[in-house]
């Protein structure tokens, strides 16, 4: 009896340890895009759960949370280094960093596949793992869309069976939030891209527009911006070398058809990335930035492979040329604070464009027998391949000339807090000062009639300059110009650039007029007034030459108002102050 209950032990003790190794089984790593044939998406939980599980699997990959979201969900940051080291000072002594970003549009999820099958194949060895470059991904960024799963709002976009929604948990587009970082999910983004700081950014994404055959286009951010250097390697050597490379492997790309209403073989402008979009953002310190935009009508399948194959190309450039790009990098840093002008709007040079084949699809307006007006519709069945012309040089429009320094008062402290979410370097005056500054009065701008992600936006912003002696008070900030985040403060902080903090209406209460006048008090001072002062007195017989202005009693007196010591100053006054020596 007694051997057989010892039997019996051995027995349980066998069966107990198999049955544990068999819950600590290493997950196959199949991904659902695989598993379902191209057709499906896994869900958020099941993304991170994925890389978790490969960072527990593998040791050259990392996973970690970062910040919060407008969810409430934190952004992962997933890192893949062969050296097995994840601090990033560290890191960037030795190596590139090259940033994924994935799901801005959880719609446009082909991203998220392709880069959790690449991370997957680089560290298991089926594809090969670079040597001088570190990975790095957020695997979902609009984590909020991506819980607002569906099957209807592409309405456009052939697949994924289910997928999220553009809009974040506050219904912001994100991809219109990184300079004005009105969400949490913005403010996340920035620790973990200043955190990184990639030498070379990817955005994945899946485009509308037009119809053509290809699968991949890329929209790399405006290369005249970069400057002279880095915008001439971005322009004639990365963006030619992706080209090539994905030709090899089959995989024909075009630059992003910027095209609406009408059809490609037209030619048309490259797009602009102001820094509203993240590529736009990520360029203010000199990342290589590009887009991948797939075609929305492709099947699901196909865009999720050419996006990893695109990534695959990329990663290789990064690995050849890094040296060349983090030197060119590091000689933008130093060139551009020695810029005696900056330009804040850039308008198409019509001297210069680009030719090249393109391969589309015959487009026509036909009679709609919906609507009963013309219709656009593109024949498949009638492919062709025609030169193009694409306008992708860009020149100054607006330039301002550069500061030695910008002075803010304290109290502009939602200025100054997203000065400080970005590194922004900046000194507190210690005791109350008079300072000599350049002024600005808005002189003049145009704003949007409908909402746009949550502002009136301006556009159009001119500004009057005047020197003036202002009083600034213990406390108030200091913020030098010569410094890496040069381009971020002349972008948010020059009322004329397109994407400012002023044409983000972050200044609008300085646009309404807070005290006035009585009229029947106002025109008997203003009597006195003209009275004392005949050079005031000679200006206004002059604007009563003009009819409107003569018959506008109103006009009159409140011209005379604003002449007067009891204007406010601060009215369209713009409350960021230049140092200029």
């Amino acid at each position: 009896m007694r051997k057989i209950l010892l039997a019996f032990g051995l027995l349980y003790i066998i069966s107990c340890s198999t049955s544990e190794n068999k819950t600590e089984e290493q997950p196959d790593f199949i991904t659902l895009f695989e598993k379902s044939n191209g057709t499906e998406t896994p869900t958020y939980q099941d993304v991170i759960r994925y890389y978790e599980d490969l960072a527990k699997t593998y040791v050259e990959i990392a996973i970690q949370e970062i910040g919060t979201t407008d969810s409430g969900f934190p952004l992962h940051l997933v890192t893949l280094n062969p050296d097995k080291t994840f601090d990033f000072e560290n890191i960037r002594s030795s190596k590139r960093v090259l940033l994924i970003n994935n799901g801005i549009h959880p719609g446009e999820s082909d991203g998220i596949d392709a880069t959790m099958m690449l991370f997957r194949d680089l560290v298991q060895g089926k594809v090969k793992m670079p040597k001088n470059t570190v990975l790095t991904t957020i695997p979902v960024y609009n984590i909020g869309g991506a819980l607002q799963r569906n099957s209807g709002s592409r309405t456009n976009q052939n697949g994924p069976k289910e997928y999220g929604f553009r809009g974040n948990a506050r219904n912001f587009d994100l991809n219109r939030d990184f300079i004005k970082s009105d969400t949490k999910n913005a403010n996340a983004f920035s620790q973990i891209f200043h955190l990184v700081q990639p030498d070379v950014f990817i955005d994945n994404h899946v485009s509308n527009g037009a119809d053509y055959q290809y699968t991949l286009t890329h929209l790399f951010t405006q290369h005249n911006k970069l400057g002279k250097e880095l915008g001439e390697y971005l322009h004639t050597q990365m963006q030619p070398q992706l080209e090539k490379s994905l030709a090899q492997k089959e995989w024909d790309i075009t630059p992003y058809v910027n095209v609406w209403g009408t059809t490609p073989d037209k030619g048309w402008q490259q797009f602009m990335d102001s820094p509203r979009y993240s590529t736009g953002y990520t360029t203010l310190w000199n990342t290589l930035g590009m887009m991948v935009e797939t075609h929305m009508l492709k099947p699901y399948k196909k865009r999720v492979e050419g996006t990893y194959e695109l990534m695959r190309s990329m990663i290789d450039i990064t690995e050849k040329d890094g040296a060349t790009i983090r030197s060119l990098r590091e000689q933008a840093f130093s060139n551009w604070p020695t810029q005696k002008n900056y330009p804040v709007n850039w308008a198409i040079d019509t001297t210069r464009s680009t030719k090249f084949d393109f391969k589309g699809y015959e487009g026509k307006f036909i009679d709609s027998d919906l609507t009963g007006v013309k219709r656009l519709k593109y024949d498949q069945n009638q492919p062709y391949t025609k030169e193009v012309t694409y306008q992708d040089f860009f020149i100054p429009k607006t330039e301002v000339v550069v500061p030695k320094a910008y002075v803010i008062p304290q109290g502009w402290w939602n200025v100054i807090n997203r000065l400080k979410q970005n590194k922004i370097e900046f000194t507190f005056l210690s005791k109350d000062s008079s300072i000599t500054v350049e002024t600005y009065h808005i002189k003049d701008y145009k704003s949007r009639k409908t909402p746009y992600e949550g502002h009136y936006l301006h556009f159009e912003t001119s500004v009057t300059t005047s020197e003036e002696t202002i009083h600034f008070r213990q406390g108030d900030i200091i913020v030098p110009v010569a410094q890496k985040g040069f381009r971020y403060l002349l972008e948010t902080l020059e009322p004329e650039a397109t994407d400012s903090f002023f044409n983000w209406n972050y200044f609008d209460t300085i646009l309404q007029q807070k005290e006035g006048f009585s009229p029947y008090v106002w025109e008997d001072k203003a009597k006195e007034l003209l009275m004392n002062t005949p050079a005031l007195k000679e200006k206004f017989e002059e604007k009563k030459k003009d009819t409107a202005f003569a018959n506008n009693w109103y006009a009159q007196l409140d011209w005379l108002h604003k002449q007067s010591s009891n204007y406010e100053t601060s009215h369209l006054r713009y409350p960021v102050y230049r140092i200029l020596r």
